[in-house]
């Protein structure tokens, strides 16, 4: 992950308990995008209240509870615990919010997990369920195998 984003990954984390950190953080994270965040993209419950701080500068997705829940990881940023979406829940969840960070990011993300070898197509697909995107990610994986 590039150094820039670990003080504020770190800073959501006290700050906001419940944030995980999702979409293009995400994928920054893992090396999927060429992408540089201007925010810390997190996931909130439905059901939580919006966070106040001023500092790092946020974008905040609003998940169900089933999508929430889902694909969780606790990464280590400079030894302090940081939950994140694993790679599989974060690619679906770019599929689903694609018009909130463009086709052109999701697109660059798949095909860099596709590149890197390391796919799990079961995974993505169970978290494609519990996103309702089963369907459009037919279509992206079909896309990208064929190119």
């Amino acid at each position: 992950m590039p150094d820039f984003a670990e003080p504020d990954l770190v800073l959501v984390a006290k700050r906001i308990p419940l944030g995980i950190v999702c979409l293009i953080s995400a994928l920054a994270y893992y090396e999927l995008t060429t992408q540089i965040p201007h925010f810390v993209y997190i996931a909130l419950p439905r059901t939580s209240r919006l966070p106040k701080p001023s500092y790092p500068p946020l974008r905040i997705f609003w998940y169900s509870q089933s999508a929430y829940e889902a694909g969780i990881e606790e990464i280590s940023v400079s030894g302090f615990p940081v939950k994140v979406y694993n790679i599989e829940k974060t690619l679906a969840d770019c599929l689903k919010f694609r018009q909130k960070i463009g086709m052109d990011v999701v697109l660059e993300a798949f095909k860099e997990y596709w590149r890197k070898g390391k796919t799990d197509l079961d995974k993505l697909y169970d978290y494609a369920k519990i996103c309702r995107i089963e369907k459009v990610l037919q279509l992206i994986i079909e896309t990208i195998v064929s190119q």
